[in-house]
Order: C-alpha cells, then structure tokens, then sequence
C-alpha cells in the first residue's frame, strides 16, 4: 500500500512522491518536510510517478504510474531551526547588579569570612551572609563560529549603610564561553554553562543554571551548582557514576543597563536586598500537588560529531525524547532529595541527573534538568517553564 505524501511540477507533468507504508520498502521520514534537494544527496528517497489518482469504491486511492529516471528524482529536507543567538546576545548584555549566597548542600547559608566584614557588624554581633555583587555580561551577536558571550562577577566588600556607593571589589571572576565545557542558551536570556574542573580534578565540574524571569525580563536569578562526580565501578567501557553536590552559589540579579564594564556600581540603587537568612521555599508551594510541564527547550551535546559542540541552542519543541523525566505532569516528592533554598528556588541530584527550578510566581516555574556523563561533561539540557495543577486553579499560598 503506498501513501501519498507530496506533490510537485517537473517539465510540465504533474508527479507525486509515494513513500511504501511498508518501512522494509521505502521507509518515511521522520521529520517534517520543508524544502526541496537532490536526491543524491541521501538515501531512502521517494519515487516519483506521473500519475493520475482515481478513488475507488472501497474509500482508497489508486494510480496510473510510470516510473521516472533516477536523475530527476527529487526529495524534501527539514529546514534549520531559527538562530535566537542575537536575541540571546541582546537580552544577556549589560550590567547585572545584585546580591550573592553560598549555601552548605543540604541548603544552609554560609557566613561570610570574619575578615571582610565590617567592624560595626562584629560589634553588634551581626552576621553578614550576602556578598553585593556585579556582573557585566556582552555577548557578541555575530554569527558563529565568531559568537562569544564573557562576562566579570564581582563581589564587593561589605559596607554600612550607604557607603555601598563607594564598595570596593573584593574578587573578581571572569568567564568566556570558550572555556566552558558546554553552553546552551535560549532567545529569553537564559542559559546553562558547564564549567570543568582543573586538570588535578577531573572528576569535578561546576553547574551554573542562568533563569531570566518569563514576566520580567530585567530580573535573574544564577545558580552554580558545584558537582563532584563519584565512580562505583572500575569498567572503564561502562563506568557506574553518580553526582554528589559539593557546594551551591545564588545570586540574584537586576539588570541596570548597557554593558558598561563594571564601571558604575549600583551601590543603593539597588533594588533587593540580601537574601541568604531569609525562609527557603515553603515546601507547601513546591510539593503535594501535580506540575503541568509546558514545551521543553533541549540541546544536546556530542562534542565529537558537531561542527559547534561548544555552543548549542536550547530549541522549543525539538523533544523526540522517551526519557521518563518528560511527562506532562509531574508531582515532586518531599522525599526525593529536593533541597530548597531562599528566592524560592531548589535544586535537586540523582544519578547522573540534576534539576534546578525556581518559583518566579505563585504556581509558575522554570525549570532545568541537566545530564552529566561519566566522563563529567554535560550531554543533554531540558529547559521548561512548568505550572502548577491545583483544584479551581488557584496558585498554592504559604501558610
């Protein structure tokens, strides 16, 4: 049985492309047909027959087919997916101000060294969690292989008051895209960077998932997840692994303008405020009722077969993929190892999978699962805003 699946003009006759409903035959594509090609240029093709179709009694199509020479046989091809690299560049660009925490893996803040705080928070016994920070970010919106995107994150010793406008920095920490393992990004400004550790260290590599708010495209959140990879076995064909979380940074970002270089400092006109003692995310926002997952953005890396392995785009609705991990609901486990953190943001590692979300508003999320192989790189990023399932629709409210 024959199934129709095109029509074209070749010298004056009218043709259509049969593909056999029969895989051993002529097997059909799967994906969706754009544009036209050689067929020389892959195989299966299809057979193009100038024919005309009749409609029996028995509801079926038959023809009146007379096979054409190979030479002018033609096929269709998929067309590219559309390059968002200059709208990524144009919404990640400028300077991004705001506040930093690290935390212990079971979500505990951690204070800052004694030495860079300042004498009157000793004194009055006050601990100071949060580093002020800068980010400047640009990211160049040429067409690859020139795109870059770098950036500085600076932290600036703490003050009182608002001597914050004249901080001093404190460390500075500056990244290219060309040293990161991976990177994928998405038109919205967000992106997932790994970042592989030292060479006496293989076996360590840090995690940093970028959020960009859906509702608010100037505010951010990053979170770095440092992952030490632990080996069960000693097949080196088929290594057994899993992830253990070492450490967690947060920060939480506003964008203050053009990329200026770290020039200005927000200092008080920043507008949030130290998080890391604050409440994490109430459990009751996160867990007891279903998620409804919306389209996944994937990219995938195989470093060895792509032409740009370094630099993938996360695209929309690209996911053929089987994995359990993608269903259109899904309703999280309070003992499933989920750690939650202040901004209303958690995180959670299993196997050889990590999943990173933030609440960005009551009963909306995004989301990133992230797989790491063996070897310590990342192979797949799964990027999803989700929203939450509730009886009437009404978001889920602390108590």
């Amino acid at each position: 049985m024959m199934a129709l699946l095109s029509s074209s003009s070749l010298r004056g006759t009218t043709f259509i492309a049969l593909y056999s409903q029969n895989p051993t035959l002529f097997p059909s594509p799967a994906f969706p047909l754009r544009r036209h090609v050689r067929a020389s240029s892959f195989r299966p093709t299809p057979i193009l027959f100038p024919t005309t179709l009749i409609h029996n009694s028995n509801n079926s199509f038959v023809t009146n087919a007379t096979p054409i020479p190979a030479g002018d046989i033609q096929t269709l091809t998929p067309a590219p997916d559309p390059d968002y690299w200059p709208e990524f560049a144009d919404r990640v660009s400028g300077e991004w101000d705001g506040f930093a925490a690290d935390f212990t893996p079971q979500g505990a803040p951690i204070e800052l060294p004694e030495s860079v705080v300042p004498e009157a928070y000793r004194e009055w016994e006050v601990k100071v969690h949060d580093w002020q920070t800068q980010c400047p970010t640009l990211a160049r919106p040429e067409p690859e292989p020139d795109r870059t995107i770098s950036y500085t994150t600076i932290k600036l010793l703490p003050t009182v008051g608002c001597e914050a406008d004249a901080a001093t920095r404190y460390t500075s920490d500056e990244r290219a895209a060309s040293s990161a393992s991976a990177f994928a990004y998405h038109s919205s400004g967000s992106y997932v960077a790994a970042w592989p550790g030292a060479a006496a260290a293989p076996n360590k590599l840090e995690l940093e998932n970028c959020f960009v708010n859906p509702q608010d495209r100037e505010s951010r959140v990053r979170i770095l997840l440092a992952l030490n990879l632990v080996r069960h076995s000693d097949d080196d064909e088929n290594p057994t692994t899993s992830l253990e979380v070492a450490g967690i940074r947060v920060f939480r970002e506003q964008w203050y303008g053009p990329f200026r270089n770290g020039d200005q400092l927000g200092g008080c006109a920043i507008r949030d405020t130290a998080f890391a003692a604050t409440a994490p995310l109430h459990p009751d926002k996160l867990f007891g009722f279903p998620w409804r997952r919306g389209p996944t953005a994937v990219a995938a890396f195989q470093l060895h077969h792509q032409p740009n392995g370094l630099i993938q785009q996360l695209s929309d609705g690209n996911d053929s993929s089987s994995s359990s991990l993608e269903k259109e609901r899904l309703v999280r486990d309070a003992s499933g190892g989920v750690v939650l953190l202040p901004k209303q943001i958690w995180y959670a590692v299993k196997e050889n999978w990590c999943e990173v979300g933030w609440l960005f508003d009551d009963g909306k999320a995004v989301t990133c699962t992230s797989r790491i192989a063996p070897d310590a790189t990342l192979k797949e990023v799964r990027l999803a805003q989700e929203t939450a399932v509730l009886e009437g629709d009404q978001a889920p409210n602390s108590p």
